[in-house]
């Protein structure tokens, strides 16, 4: 078993950098200096949280849209956002 360690991204943590941040996590952090992370993802909307839709489609309608979406440069929960809120809106 390999004792390196990895971050998140991939960089390998040397024992000074596992040492630093042993000795800042043991100074305490101030609250008014944290960054809040977010659990999940941020909502799309103005408040509260975004509701995850999901429905099925034929394979070849989904590769149509798939393709179209990528030749745009949108993503496909961007298409389907978009379709919904034209589909309120009439």
């Amino acid at each position: 078993m390999s004792n390196v360690i990895r971050t998140k991204s991939g960089h390998i943590l040397t024992k000074a950098d596992i040492e630093r941040i042993a000795e800042e996590a043991e100074r305490g952090y101030d609250p008014d200096t944290l960054v809040p992370r977010y659990i999940g993802r941020p909502s799309l909307g103005e408040t509260g949280v975004s509701p995850r839709v999901q429905f099925r489609i034929d394979a070849e309608l989904y590769r149509k849209v798939r393709d179209k979406a990528a030749r745009e440069h949108r993503s496909l929960s961007a298409v389907g956002r978009k379709l919904f809120e034209e589909y309120v809106a009439s």
